[in-house]
């Protein structure tokens, strides 16, 4: 009995754990066709780019502070944690040698920018991908 009471609350806790990290996708223009790895998806999204891997310009999206996609994109891809990330562009900003990435509040806003703009790139929780955009990239 013992045993199969800490299964079952194991099984709750793996349930409730998963759920609580979503899967981020990075997104462009649809026309736009262009490949991309973490590596080059943090280049861009650190101002240490400003063009697409293929070479044309590349202008990306930021999500605001404290929303999860942000949280997650950042965890995976620049490997960076919001306070780091303030660090970061305070320095880069303080120096001269950059500005961050313009900030929106939402998925949809994301999605509505990217899908007028083919120099755009920003990311979104994965269950909100629509037509409007294509993934280019997908983080746990």
């Amino acid at each position: 009995m013992k045993t199969s009471l800490k299964s079952i609350a194991l099984a709750t806790l793996l349930t409730v754990s998963a759920g609580t990290f979503a899967q981020v996708s990075v997104i462009v223009h649809p026309s736009n066709d262009v490949t991309i790895s973490k590596k080059a998806a943090s280049k861009l999204f650190l101002g240490k780019s400003k063009k697409f891997p293929g070479g044309g310009q590349a202008v990306p999206i930021e999500q605001s502070d404290g929303s999860s996609a942000r949280d997650e994109f950042h965890a995976n891809i620049t490997k960076k944690k919001s306070s780091q990330l303030k660090a970061y562009w305070s320095r880069i900003v303080f120096t001269g040698k950059g500005q961050p990435p313009k900030e929106v509040s939402s998925d949809s806003e994301v999605m509505e920018l990217i899908s007028r703009n083919p120099s755009m790139i920003g990311y979104v929780d994965s269950s909100s991908v629509n037509a409007s955009v294509k993934v280019v990239l997908t983080a746990p």
